[in-house]
């Protein structure tokens, strides 16, 4: 029987690659570098946002002084604009009440800077029972490091045999290996479905989660 969720945010509770790609081109156009089209963008993501405009960058321009620069840009157009075009994947408001009125824990833990993290699950979620909503924190490793599945745990006490990690790439499945939890990968994402075979479970609907659980 699991007690505790946790959840991947960008590309498993929420599609959220339209307003990444805008935020990102943004970026790339106030210092005169090209963008890309939006349908290019699942491809850069899942190591958060400075990989993600690493990525985005000619190979000659990736250097850290351009990258910081880009991340002050499109940090102050994401922070605005983070809501607008993301929204939930079908069946996942229905998924994340259901887990609530069981009384499930739930948690989010994402590469996505902490700020966007908070806001965007207190608005598409407010009323869920989120015991921990984590960001990528300055000096704490992105995923696959497991260090963020930790903090996790150490806000809302749990043992791993109750625990259960859910997302949507390859990033996620080794997340969750690394962290010594059981894993659901989900293919509505943004990762190769052929990438997330080494999890413990693979669903295409939302509520293929719950007999998972127990």
């Amino acid at each position: 029987m699991k007690s505790l969720v946790i959840f991947d945010l960008d590309g498993t509770l929420l599609n959220t690659i339209d307003d990444l790609g805008l935020a990102v081109n943004y970026a790339l156009n106030q210092m005169g570098y090209p963008g890309h089209l939006i349908e290019a963008y699942p491809r850069m993501v899942g190591n958060g946002v400075r990989r993600l405009i690493e990525r985005a960058l000619p190979p000659d321009a990736r250097n850290p002084q351009i990258i910081d620069r880009l991340l002050t840009h499109f940090r102050k157009h994401y922070d605005e604009h983070c809501c607008d075009l993301t929204e939930p994947y079908p069946g996942i408001p229905e998924l994340v009440a259901e887990l609530t009125n069981r009384g499930l824990n739930l948690a989010v833990t994402s590469n996505k800077y902490q700020f966007a993290t908070e806001k965007i699950v207190r608005h598409f979620f407010p009323n869920a029972n989120w015991r921990a909503i984590l960001g990528q924190q300055p000096g704490v490793p992105v995923k696959p490091d497991p260090s963020i599945v930790f903090a996790a745990l150490n806000a809302c006490p749990t043992p791993k045999a109750e625990v259960m990690y859910v997302g949507d790439s390859a990033v996620d499945v080794e997340t969750a290996r690394r962290a010594c939890v059981e894993s659901t990968a989900v293919t509505w994402g943004f990762g190769p479905v052929a990438d997330l075979r080494p999890a413990d479970h693979v669903i295409s609907d939302p509520a293929d989660l719950l007999p998972l659980l127990g």
